[in-house]
């Protein structure tokens, strides 16, 4: 099972605010989660980011993977920060920047294997 942690939405139309929820990759943006982590109302001037830094902590530990939204407000809220510090600073790329360089050792290992 891919866990993710990723933002579910709620509010009125027009009105988001989001949940940052910790879910099972193949349930629906709005449907079942396991546990709610903070929230997130982009409106509010400035944005609020209300993120349980420890259980947010523990989740990644334990192997689940934020969204590139929720990979940014992380950083916001000090917790990417503190995984960092923990695990050390290769371990705890950034989420974007995690995917990218793992995307480009792909393509140097397909453009190695053409080349010989």
């Amino acid at each position: 099972m891919s866990v993710k942690i990723r933002l579910m939405r709620v509010g009125k139309k027009k009105q988001p605010t989001y949940r940052v929820v910790v879910a099972d990759s193949r349930s629906p943006r709005d449907g079942r989660f396991i546990e709610i982590l903070g929230q997130y109302a982009p409106r509010s001037e400035p944005s609020v980011v209300n993120i349980d830094g420890e259980r947010a902590l523990a989740w990644i530990e334990k192997g689940a993977q934020p969204t590139e939204q929720v990979g940014k407000l992380l950083e916001i809220s000090g917790v990417w920060e503190q995984y960092r510090a923990k695990h050390g600073a290769a371990a705890a790329a950034a989420p974007k920047a995690r995917t990218a360089v793992a995307a480009s050792n792909a393509t140097a290992g397909a453009t190695s294997e053409a080349s010989e």
